[in-house]
């Protein structure tokens, strides 16, 4: 564990003294987003566009995280135990890629179809039956969808099939 936050504690230090635009702390057996952090990266928050949180345990991100790093414009956080996000991740104005593969979603995370730049959403391997096909439709950046090894049910899986203004991945290829 001491090995671990060593880790978290390097990589954040790196993040802030060499002014980077990432914050890569993936693989660090977090379970969730260390609130001594925010704290930590305050002076920074605003040049961080990439964060990296994939193959963690986190169970759940906080709305904190959300109204803290405002200019993200890319959030990996697949390979986690996530099976739902804050509502205020539907005001994130800058985010155009967020990957939530391999992780526990059931229901569609729909506070996404509010974000209008975002451009690639990556659901593989959730547990996800339906897709707010409309709502997704609507979004005006959107190009790339994935949705493969997800137990689709019928009608979302014909919705999925009908042609759409972005490309989608899902295990239904015609």
């Amino acid at each position: 564990m001491a090995e671990a936050v060593a880790n978290v504690a390097r990589r954040i230090n790196a993040t802030v003294e060499e002014g980077k635009e990432s914050l890569d702390l993936s693989n660090c057996k977090l379970v969730s987003f260390p609130d001594g952090v925010f704290k930590v990266l305050r002076s920074v928050t605003e040049n961080i566009h990439l964060i990296t949180l994939a193959d963690n345990e986190m169970k759940a991100l906080s709305s904190k995280f959300f109204t803290t790093f405002t200019q993200l414009r890319e959030l990996e956080l697949q390979g986690n135990v996530l099976t739902k996000l804050p509502d205020a991740v539907g005001e994130m104005e800058h985010l155009t890629s967020i990957n939530l593969a391999n992780n526990k979603f059931s229901i569609f995370p729909e506070k996404l179809t509010e974000i209008a730049t975002l451009e690639r959403i990556n659901l593989e391997g959730n547990d996800i039956t339906e897709i707010p096909m409309e709502k997704l439709s609507a979004m005006p950046a959107l190009k790339w969808l994935n949705i493969k090894s997800n137990p689709l049910d019928t009608d979302t899986l014909s919705a999925v099939q009908s042609p759409h203004k972005f490309d989608i991945l899902s295990t239904a290829e015609a």
